[in-house]
């Protein structure tokens, strides 16, 4: 059997569940429509916002987003969100 290696993220979830910390779900579609709905009301893109950024930036975003194959706009949007949630870690 090939050895499995896992990050700490894996790792800790994995003693999570050794530790008994998962419970079941009685009612799965109940609870995949509440989730939906709140990743909905998460995601939606209801307002505008103009900024001013400089050239270089934005050009180097631009670069970024086809490296990724996304629009900068989508790219632009993404970096705000994970900053604003506390998920944007320095390099």
């Amino acid at each position: 059997m090939e050895k499995m290696y896992l990050d700490d993220e894996e790792r800790e979830i994995i003693e999570s569940i050794e530790r008994g910390e998962w419970k079941s779900v009685t009612d799965v579609k109940a609870e995949i429509e509440k989730h939906k709905g709140y990743a909905r009301h998460t995601l939606k893109k209801d307002k505008r916002v103009n900024i001013r950024i400089s050239a270089r930036d934005l050009e180097a975003l631009q670069a970024r987003a086809v490296e990724d194959g996304i629009p900068y706009q989508t790219l632009m949007a993404s970096v705000l969100h994970r900053f604003a949630a506390g998920r944007l870690r320095e390099a």
